[in-house]
């Protein structure tokens, strides 16, 4: 208990003591900043230690400084002056304040009349223990009141109740305006369904099983409780906010939040990450542990965007849409574009290398007539089976990105040198396909062996060497090209991968290097592979029959099909429409016979959406799976299956069921491929239902003998 001494001596002692008592509980509470503690607790002791026993208004006025300088501090920042905006705005906030006091302190007593309704009780403090109880009523204020990732929590509770795009974007909108800039743009972030912003490498690395574990370990219920809860919600997010109880003292911070991400992040091995998870949830009420879990596994489900943040950002900052999208692209950080929109600067956003752009998507079409339907003129490409890639390269460096915005440089490590010796900054589209002379590429099944490998043997570099075939060019020379026209940026690529403009540099890793003329060289110095940077090769068709025949020649080349490219078209990151056309067409189908079926997720929580299915092994004895699709059924058709399912399962798992064998199903797939993940040892690339087949019994599905053929005559194919 802190005493009041008249002596300057005294005086002086007892308010470090003070200020040391205070620092402790703020940072403990992780209430502010630690530069803002001194500030805060110089204000504090301007009442609690005047020499003598104040009148009780005095002293309402002493703990109501207190929480004015609290509300002040999150919502100001570090600008200390309580000028008249300041304290209007606290009279809007606490609009049922009772003014007793000078104007100089009209906010302060705003703030305690605010503190009094949290509390619900009167507080008429004497001096001899007021220092302790402003401790104590801080981080109460801050829990209860002030306490960000509730606001955020409830934020998305809204967000997610109506599915109207405008009032989704108005509440995100609002929710911006009522927080700092640093809360601000953490919560950007964390609305976009991430942990860290887009570019980053950080991850939390945080898998279901372990976020399961702690949700079951902190409600201490039976695994069937939390098992039924999963089936109603099929999200663990929803779960640990159903399951898990609200204790006294709960809550933290956006940015206390954010954090400990980066602690989890850093933190190695499930020990430690384990008991960073557990202590963050549970600190946070269940509400927030609702929307922390959510954030962990990156999918909110409150039907938001990044698209709607982005619009949420304009309009709370008074910036244009096509400012905001172009700043985030060109960042990679919906945070930082955020910010850069409150201090008015989304122009000045440059391009950030190595944070992937989004990749131009297309359209299917039916028909070589259709393919000549949308647009005059058109660059005809071949569709190859191999994986979409964007290559950065900056002052030597060189990195590869999949469609799904992972970095795969390492399953390649004899690219990066062929393309080093550009002679300006560049981001280039393209595929890398498993490579074979005289020139053509190979099946994506030889190609998958390279694929989620960290280090690549000389064995494999030998055997399955690979091509990256170029097709587009988004950046060059310090200037973004998406909005140019695709033969501007086809006549910028070919220049820029001309002979003399693309210098192989010399590249050493663990097996060999590349040499001067792009080959790469292993460590014995007498086996050369080339390394191979191609143009995509471009044609040109004008009648249906031309591009038929483009279509024919692809194939045989063992290409899936045909791209077909409007000329003037820009370069649409992420969006799918009818610039890009592609024209492929089945390799087989096969009738397969639904042996298991999971809840879906999202907006098919509840019901049975993923199949698992089989054919007939040779005996015809036994089915033996194949595959998994969960796509090309109607919402309706999938809701009477549900039905069926649920009546004739023979093993309940809780998310996943075993069923009778009785339903079949025509299934297409891009093509087949050894694999040990199902036990046919084959599987499907990219299955999808085509259709349910009533008509058939389950003893009329494809067999073994089928699938080996397919397989076999897709080897053939040159």
């Amino acid at each position: 208990m802190l005493q009041t001494r008249e002596s300057t001596a005294s005086k002086g002692t007892t308010e470090r003591a003070f200020l040391r008592c205070l620092g402790r509980a703020l940072i403990r509470f992780r209430v502010l900043p630690d530069n803002n503690i001194i500030s805060l607790g110089h204000n504090v002791l301007r009442g609690v230690l005047p020499g003598k026993r104040p009148e009780w208004p005095s002293i309402r006025l002493n703990v109501s400084l207190a929480a004015a300088e609290l509300w002040r501090l999150r919502n100001y920042g570090n600008d200390l002056r309580f000028d008249s905006t300041v304290s209007k705005n606290l009279e809007a906030q606490f609009p049922d304040a009772t003014i007793y006091a000078t104007e100089r302190h009209r906010p302060h007593v705003a703030g305690a009349v605010a503190v009094n309704s949290i509390l619900s009780f009167p507080y008429f403090i004497d001096v001899s223990f007021g220092a302790w109880a402003i401790l104590a009523i801080l981080p109460l204020c801050c829990n209860h009141k002030l306490n960000l990732m509730r606001k955020l929590a409830e934020s998305c509770e809204a967000i997610a109740a109506t599915t109207k795009k405008l009032q989704k974007t108005a509440i995100v909108a609002e929710y911006f305006k009522s927080r700092t800039t640093d809360e601000a743009t953490v919560s950007a972030v964390f609305l976009s369904g991430r942990a860290f912003p887009a570019w980053e490498e950080a991850t939390l690395q945080v898998g279901g099983a372990l976020l399961w574990r702690v949700v079951a370990e902190l409600s201490v219920k039976e695994e069937a409780v939390l098992t039924a809860a999963y089936r109603r919600h099929g999200d663990l997010g929803a779960v640990a906010g159903e399951i898990l109880e609200e204790r006294p003292g709960q809550g933290t911070g956006i940015l206390e939040v954010s954090r400990t991400f980066r602690e989890i992040a850093a933190a190695r091995g499930p020990v430690a990450k384990t008991g960073l998870v557990r202590d963050l949830l549970g600190r946070a009420t269940p509400l927030e542990a609702k929307y922390i879990v959510k954030i962990m596994t990156g999918d909110l489900r409150i039907g938001l965007k990044e698209s709607l943040v982005e619009e949420a950002i304009a309009k709370a900052y008074c910036g244009t849409l096509a400012e905001v999208q172009r700043a985030n692209m060109l960042l990679g950080d919906i945070g930082e574009t955020l910010r850069l929109a409150v201090e008015g600067k989304l122009a000045e956003a440059k391009m950030r290398m190595f944070h992937p752009l989004g990749f131009m998507l297309a359209s299917p079409i039916e028909s070589a007539e259709e393919g000549l339907s949308y647009f005059a003129e058109a660059a005809v490409e071949d569709k190859y089976d191999g994986i979409r890639a964007q290559a950065h390269v900056s002052d030597g460096e060189v990195k590869f990105f999949s469609r799904t915005r992972d970095e795969i440089t390492e399953s390649f490590p004899e690219l990066p040198g062929a393309l080093a010796g550009l002679r300006q900054d560049a981001i280039l589209d393209g595929e890398i396909v498993a490579w074979e002379e005289p020139g053509r590429a190979r099946p994506f099944r030889v190609l998958q062996q390279r694929l989620g490998r960290k280090k690549v043997s000389e064995r494999m570099l030998r055997e399955i060497p690979v091509a990256f075939l170029v097709f587009d060019v988004l950046y060059a020379g310090g200037e973004l090209l998406i909005d140019r026209r695709l033969r501007e940026r086809a006549r910028m690529l070919d220049e820029m991968l001309a002979e003399e403009n693309l210098k192989h540099r010399e590249y050493k890793g663990a097996q060999g290097k590349v040499g001067a003329q792009g080959e790469f060289t292993f460590g014995n110095e007498e086996e050369v592979l080339a390394v191979r940077i191609i143009r995509a090769p471009v044609f040109h068709a004008s009648s249906p029959e031309g591009l038929e025949e483009l279509f024919m020649a692809a194939q045989a080349r063992g290409n899936e099909g045909l791209m077909i490219k409007d000329l003037d078209s820009a370069y649409t990151p992420g969006k799918r429409g009818k610039s890009w056309l592609k024209m492929k067409r089945e390799l087989a189908t096969l009738d397969v016979v639904v042996t298991a079926v999971e809840y879906g997720h999202g907006k098919r929580v509840g019901v049975l959406s993923d199949y698992t299915f089989g054919v007939w092994d040779a005996k015809k004895t036994r089915l033996v799976n194949i595959g998994k699709a969960y796509s090309g059924l109607t919402d309706v058709e999938i809701a009477e299956m549900t039905h069926w399912f649920l009546e004739h399962t023979i093993e309940d798992l809780g998310f996943r069921r075993t069923v009778e064998p009785k339903i079949v199903l025509e299934v297409a797939f891009n093509n087949m491929m050894k694999s040990d993940r199902h036990d046919s040892g084959y599987a499907l690339r990219f299955p999808r239902i085509v259709r349910l087949r009533p008509d058939k019994s389950a003893e009329e599905a494809d067999t073994m003998e089928r699938v080996r053929e397919i397989y076999s005559q897709q080897s053939k194919i040159p």
